[in-house]
């Protein structure tokens, strides 16, 4: 007979250098119910909603697909999600409706899907809310009943970086720093309420292992449930102690080459816009994200791998992804901008490996992904030109079987925000419109819709 009691709530305590630590448990068989569909008070199992936001849109001819449905044709710029694309629907057709007001390049097209309005100020990139977005909508929903009511997330650097705003230009800042977010998620909490300028030291956690100050709770835990749970567990903590020993990796001054004098390697992992510090930072980040649902320290999530005006470059090149869009010239053979577009699939790749993390997390009867419901988009269709009709919009996994995926569905000029109020919907608000303006709709997307 397995001890019941452990519940979904419960974190492992421990000490770390004389403050307190806790360790969130993913879930585990124990809390649910015995057909793993919901926990076992017979609550249903939390879904989780996140966006996924890439810079400088796309080469439709390469992105779109041809046919409607399930079962659609995956293009070159689109044939890295081929081992989810059951678990994601491809929407095309769908626009940014400015109902006259200017067309602020690089934000407009951004902001009319995640807050369903059409911005009033802007300029190249950035500019102001005229609604809340709709990851703050759905966190004043759900997010009280987590530790942290949203995650916001970047990848190249800039903690401004961020697509998650209330109404005006205020964003919520984004976590930047894989050694910072996991001192959030995983490190003592306590801060000096009196320090001016509060900066934790990386080697502090490095010192003894988060995993070491809970060793006792976490044999306890062991030692009370079945050999499923046992497994996940063990599988869990290795995860993170795996994270650990890359972050401490980072951390560390690699060894002197007698040909080459090497400065001292700064305290911190290395951040920015170049191509290979970004795809590492996004990994990194994306386990220690995915580790954050799991464990239900927060529902809701933003994770931006580029900024709108994408300043994404290869190793040792001037020009970014951005500027590539301008200038990168069309090949007369290929049809389209190559060194542009290299970024284009570079980012599907890295969408590709989020929804792997997803997916590889297993959560009663099916997987995380199955449980989470991700708006992935950008912020135009094609840069070159700035279009911002058909903007590239997927929608990835199940919502605990609320969302009906994998098909291509086209919005025939709609606007944008029908994705918004589709979201909505499947995840349980009471919301009948959204939007204003030329962007206002009361058509949810009924392809999406499990009923």
């Amino acid at each position: 007979m397995i001890s019941r009691k452990w519940s979904r709530r419960q974190v492992l305590k421990g000490m770390l250098r004389g403050s307190a630590v806790t360790v969130a448990l993913p879930m585990l068989d124990l809390f649910l119910n015995d057909n793993g569909l919901a926990l076992a008070s017979g609550a249903p199992l939390p879904t989780r909603f996140g966006t996924w936001f890439w810079g400088c849109g796309i080469n439709a001819d390469r992105w779109i697909p041809d046919n409607l449905g399930p079962g659609y044709d995956l293009k070159a710029e689109l044939k890295a999600i081929k081992a989810h694309q059951d678990k994601v629907s491809v929407l095309s057709g769908f626009n940014c409706v400015l109902g006259g007001k200017p067309d602020f390049m690089h934000w407009s097209g951004a902001m009319a899907t995640l807050s369903g309005t059409a911005p009033t100020e802007g300029g190249v990139g950035y500019g102001n809310a005229d609604a809340p977005t709709i990851d703050c909508l759905v966190a004043d929903a759900f997010g009280s009943k987590t530790r942290f009511r949203s995650l916001e997330i970047a990848c190249t650097g800039d903690p401004k970086v961020s697509y998650s705003m209330r109404k005006g230009s205020t964003v919520n800042p984004s976590e930047v720093d894989p050694v910072r977010l996991y001192k959030r998620l995983f490190g003592p909490e306590f801060q000096d309420p009196n320090s001016a300028d509060f900066q934790p030291d990386p080697e502090i956690m490095l010192r003894q292992s988060v995993l070491s100050s809970i060793k006792d709770e976490r044999q306890k835990l062991i030692r009370t449930v079945g050999a499923e749970d046992r497994a996940r567990v063990d599988q869990y903590f290795t995860n993170v102690r795996e994270m650990e020993e890359q972050l401490a990796l980072m951390l560390q001054k690699p060894e002197p080459l007698e040909a080459c004098e090497l400065p001292r390697q700064p305290r911190k992992s290395e951040l920015g816009p170049v191509w290979d510090t970004a795809v590492a930072n996004h990994r990194v980040l994306g386990k220690l994200l995915v580790h954050a649902l799991a464990c239900n320290q927060t529902q809701v999530f933003n994770l931006a791998f580029t900024s709108a005006t994408s300043n994404l470059r290869k190793p040792g090149a001037s020009m970014a992804h951005h500027n590539l869009t301008h200038v990168d010239p069309v090949d007369p053979k290929l049809g389209y901008q190559p060194e542009a577009a290299f970024f284009i699939e570079g980012c599907m790749n890295e969408f590709a490996a989020f929804l792997d993390l997803m997916d590889s997390v297993k959560e009663g009867d099916g997987t995380l992904l199955d449980h989470s419901l991700i708006l992935a988009t950008s912020d135009t269709n094609s840069a070159k030109v700035h279009s911002i009709d058909s903007l590239p919009i997927m929608v990835a996994g199940r919502a605990n079987g609320k969302l009906r995926s994998g098909r291509h569905i086209a919005g025939q000029g709609d606007p944008s925000s029908r994705v918004g109020l589709t979201i909505q919907q499947v995840l349980g608000m009471p919301v009948s419109s959204w939007g204003t303006e030329a962007m206002q709709t009361t058509k949810a997307i009924d392809e999406l819709i499990e009923t």
